[in-house]
């Protein structure tokens, strides 16, 4: 659960990118336009300089006032692309890009661009409204999107839709300019048609699918982001917007969706009210997590008394300590503060902890009794042993993770077709009639009708995996069969084809059912599963049988975890 406080100037803002380039943009409402409604809600959290590019100027709002950056406008949907390309050659943070049309809750907003350091996201919307030439259709696998339409293209099997922001981590940045100046190429010589410019958003999103670019799914939940392009569906956005409470909605926010099972159902089930009340009293995510060591240390001490009333203390103690482990996380994301020393200084300490812990039960259950042969019943060796298998399947964690990301950089390296014609060249052109006879849905037949022939943008590298946060993630304690790539090759609809061994499709199919997917979660023993191992057992019983389970249920989850990463690694090489 990463925490920090809140971030330090030597992290780079995120820029923000405004497409300005249809009327709708001017539409008015009793507090100005949507465009000025839009950099109002900009400027209330961190955002660098604000680049705004319309049809009858190019203006920049930095945090100084706003100033011109050229006499004329954008003259079409090629040069759209083209000054989008320059601001991320010159970006040194993140990017994101944000339609002008926007009627949107602020909250929906932060969501997407609250972490500098989260990487390449797009706010999108699972389920609910179908899609349409304002909500291009999108394919959600896993917290990843992994397939996006555009006016140009239907996705096959669409589960969700784009709601015309995104935001490119500073890694991607390189290839946002590289897929944006060849989409402008593709622009300039027609292979759009008569596109207005309402597109730009989408055609970058799918380009950057394209390209290999991990895109994380920002779902909204009951946020609301629409896009409007008459003044009646502007006025009944903004009335929609009053229909939520955005601060309720932000507190449920900062709860993560792919927690373990312990730390879903018995701590964020009601830590929501901590983090109000932490917030209330001023206190930063770094003395949560401060606070969460003092009361494992305290856990620790009456583990180290050995009665069963002091193993009963601890074990509630223990447990308020990984409350607060969560909370730290949840106070970090709801009051945006989050920084590099606050995201170690947490991971370090649920180490610090957990063996601390070791150590104090030891010690309770070795009081006043001979310590030759390693203590009661080798009890000194049992918590060595425990903590040499934790700090294993942490090195082994953390290692996967590198070589998933410095296999996947070869593998774009070697691929050499980020941003390049030939990945994205079949985005307007291909044997789709669609394609041939509507250029661009916004003009003619509504290119998201029902339709028996689907010319899909997700086929190819759209699947894939990049090297963003997710590989990380997916190696991260708690993955096991479960953390495949979850693209895979798709057939010339996009569907993703029954690729890989048997361990993948067997995982796959145990994602389906709810409690199989919860048994995955459960079995890789994560840190929430972990402390409610130690308090119960040393609560109801003894250290000894603590670290025996302990041990037991760890060996398992690492054969787990090694089985299925061997299997998929094998699977992939033949």
């Amino acid at each position: 659960m990463p925490s920090g406080d809140p971030t330090p100037p030597a992290v780079s803002r995120t820029v923000v990118v405004v497409l300005a380039t249809t009327p709708a943009a001017a539409l008015r409402r009793a507090d100005g336009t949507l465009l000025d409604r839009l950099i109002d809600q900009l400027s209330t959290f961190s955002t660098g300089d604000v680049h705004v590019i319309a049809r009858s100027s190019g203006v920049i709002h930095a945090p100084g006032g706003a100033y011109m950056i050229g006499s004329e406008g954008s003259h079409g949907l090629a040069e759209d692309l083209r000054r989008v390309a320059g601001v991320a050659r010159t970006a040194t943070g993140p990017v994101a890009v944000v339609a002008g049309n926007l009627v949107v809750h602020t909250e929906a907003l932060a969501l997407l661009m609250r972490r500098p350091d989260a990487g390449t996201a797009a706010l999108v919307a699972k389920g609910g409204e179908e899609p349409g030439p304002s909500r291009p259709p999108v394919r959600i696998d896993r917290g990843l999107v992994v397939a996006a339409g555009t006016a140009f293209h239907d996705v096959a099997e669409p589960n969700g839709t784009f709601r015309g922001a995104f935001q490119v981590g500073a890694d991607d940045l390189l290839t946002l300019a590289a897929t944006a100046e060849t989409l402008a190429d593709l622009a300039e010589v027609g292979r759009f048609g008569p596109a207005d410019g309402a597109e730009t958003g989408e055609l970058l999103l799918a380009g950057l699918l394209r390209s290999g670019v991990t895109v994380r799914a920002v779902r909204l939940g009951r946020l609301r982001c629409d896009r409007v392009t008459i003044q009646a569906e502007a006025d009944e956005a903004v009335s929609r917007l009053g229909e939520v409470d955005e601060s309720r909605a932000r507190l449920d926010a900062v709860v993560k969706t792919d927690d373990g099972f312990f730390a879903t159902y018995f701590v964020s089930s009601w830590s929501k009210h901590v983090v109000r009340l932490a917030a209330m009293l001023g206190l930063t995510p770094n003395a949560v997590t401060g606070i969460s060591v003092g009361l494992a240390v305290l856990a620790a001490v009456w583990f180290s008394d050995g009665t069963r009333s002091a193993q009963v203390a601890g074990a509630v103690l223990l447990y308020l300590s990984f409350v607060l482990d969560c909370v730290d996380g949840q106070l970090a994301r709801y009051t945006r503060a989050f920084s590099p020393l606050g995201a170690w200084l947490d991971a370090t300490f649920d180490r610090v902890k957990e063996y601390v812990v070791y150590v104090g039960l030891a010690f309770g259950y070795a009081a006043g009794l001979d310590d030759s042969g390693g203590g009661p019943d080798g009890i000194w060796a049992l918590a060595v042993a425990a903590m040499i298998l934790q700090m294993l399947r942490h090195m082994i964690d953390f290692s996967y993770a590198g070589a998933r990301a410095d296999t996947e950089r070869a593998r774009r390296a070697r691929a050499g077709d980020v941003g390049s014609p030939a990945a994205l060249d079949d985005m307007a052109a291909g044997p789709s009639p669609r394609r041939r006879a509507v250029p661009t849905g916004r003009r003619g037949r509504d290119p998201y009708a029902p339709t028996s022939v689907h010319a899909v943008l997700g086929g190819g590298s759209d699947g894939a995996p990049g090297t963003g946060p997710d590989v990380a993630a997916a190696a991260a304690p708690g993955a096991g069969l479960a953390d495949e790539p979850v693209g895979g090759p798709a057939d010339e609809t996009g569907r993703r084809t029954k690729s890989g061994n048997w361990v993948v499709r067997l995982s796959r199919r145990l994602e389906e059912d709810s409690f199989t997917r919860w048994l995955k979660k459960i079995i890789v023993l994560p840190i929430g599963e972990r402390m409610a191992l130690i308090a119960v057992t040393a609560a109801l019983f003894n250290a000894r049988v603590t670290f025996v389970a302990l041990l037991t249920w760890g060996c398992v989850a690492a054969l787990y975890t090694l089985a299925g990463r061997i299997a998929r690694s094998a699977g992939r090489r033949s």
